[in-house]
């Protein structure tokens, strides 16, 4: 894709620029047409719908996947490449005709086509075993830490979690069980490691702790600190040796 002036387009502003506006047309359809409905419930919907399967499939349905160009060198980039490039492509939309016409079209033609919204409301995603599989397939160590637990305007007791990846903070999740904090944790930090300069952040945190492990291993137990003359000099005032007449 190309500006006016004839230069290549950055496609990654484009995806940044096209994801926000998905979410925002997205959720403003879920919004309209679940009345009455929890907010959890809303933002769980708009996730099935935005997530990168969901939108993979979506490009290829339009015809994205034949005119996207890649390289062969990032498996992990290309496993997401189609839903990369149907953002892109609603980001190019919105900046050529504008919120109310890119809204149109997502009406038109995705969901009235694509997305039966009651059924994939009804859809089971498992964002913490997807972030798992993620973690065990780039060798990266997740943890799940319950920082708060708090009640309602109307007491009922709800959980607030924290998904670590080596030990940076990936994203925060709400909830009215641990289970479901847990899973809008992970739902996050799934969006989270798309953004490369967290991906570096988390590569770099994961050389740390790994040089850390291999280091305590080499010397399991530390050196043993020679004592210091203060240290030798009470320990003889605290035992004192006997003297022969």
């Amino acid at each position: 894709m190309r500006s006016e002036k004839g230069r290549p387009i950055n496609n990654e502003r484009l995806e940044f620029l096209g994801d926000a506006i998905l979410d925002a047309i997205v959720g403003d359809i879920v919004y309209r047409h679940f009345e009455g409905r929890r907010e959890g419930f809303l933002t769980n919907t708009r996730s099935k719908i935005v997530q990168r399967e969901t939108l993979n499939k979506l490009a290829v349905e339009i015809g994205l996947d034949k005119l996207v160009k890649y390289s062969t060198r990032s498996s992990s980039h290309n496993s997401y490449m189609y839903g990369n490039a149907f953002e892109a492509f609603i980001g190019a939309i919105y900046l050529d005709q504008g919120y109310d016409r890119c809204k149109q079209f997502m009406e038109e033609k995705i969901f009235k086509n694509y997305i039966d919204l009651d059924k994939m409301s009804r859809k089971e995603v498992n964002f913490k075993s997807k972030l798992i599989e993620w973690s065990q397939k780039n060798k990266m160590e997740v943890s799940f830490e319950l920082i708060e637990q708090f009640l309602d305007e109307e007491y009922n007791p709800m959980f607030h979690t924290e998904v670590r990846i080596e030990g940076i903070s990936a994203g925060t999740g709400t909830g009215y069980s641990k289970k479901e904090s847990q899973q809008n944790a992970a739902q996050m930090a799934l969006k989270k490691i798309k953004d490369a300069a967290f991906k570096e952040e988390v590569q770099a945190a994961k050389e740390r702790n790994h040089a850390t492990e291999t280091s305590t291993e080499e010397n399991p137990m530390a050196e043993a600190v020679e004592e210091s003359p203060q240290e030798k000099l009470a320990e003889t005032d605290s035992h004192p040796t006997s003297l022969d007449n």
